[in-house]
């Protein structure tokens, strides 16, 4: 059984994990206190030494941290692939991989969160937002990094996030990877005949 004092390292990190599995699965409403401790093997009193904002505050840290992983993929690809269409290819593929081998029931959790909030979450939204418009930067940076001008990569970059969050949805309610796999090859395609012209 883990240590649960306060300063145990690593239990911020379990509490993030255990937070970032219940908004791919169930969303932020779909999960109790109680059952996120449980999997997070820590006691309430750890949570709140943690994250003092309670189950709100510990959504944002696992939306930054979520954002956070997605970048590393995405710079990893965008280093190893001179287009950034082609990596941009490869890291939607990833994610359609992912959601396709836990059985279509692990999204993204950003969708998912983003469909639950109302005005009464303002902490979330801001995160969120957050999240979505860093996404959209780092690719929009890589599409002006290869040439694009700066308005037409911003829009660009908008509409892959769009593609990718979208599709992600729909191929989780489809329990197919056939929505994300057609719009993106598609969006994709389209852009690449563009920038050989």
């Amino acid at each position: 059984m883990p240590d649960a004092t306060p300063n145990t390292p690593g239990t911020r990190e379990r509490l993030i994990a255990a937070m970032t599995d219940a908004l791919r699965r169930r969303g932020l409403h779909g999960i109790g206190l109680t059952e996120l401790l449980a999997q997070a093997g820590a006691p309430k009193g750890v949570l709140y030494h943690h994250f003092p904002g309670g189950k709100t505050e510990l959504a944002v840290a696992a939306i930054d941290d979520v954002v956070a992983r997605m970048l590393r993929g995405l710079d990893t690809l965008l280093a190893a692939k001179a287009d950034p269409i082609d990596a941009t290819r490869r890291w939607m593929a990833g994610a359609t991989v992912r959601l396709s081998e836990t059985g279509f029931e692990s999204g993204c959790p950003l969708a998912t969160v983003a469909l639950e909030t109302t005005p009464d979450d303002p902490a979330l939204r801001e995160a969120l937002a957050r999240a979505f418009a860093t996404l959209r930067e780092r690719i929009a940076l890589a599409l002006e990094q290869h040439g694009e001008p700066q308005a037409r990569a911003r829009g660009i970059a908008a509409l892959i996030v769009a593609t990718y969050e979208g599709g992600l949805l729909q191929a989780r309610v489809a329990q197919s990877t056939e929505p994300i796999t057609q719009a993106t090859d598609t969006l994709l395609s389209l852009l690449a005949a563009r920038s050989s012209h």
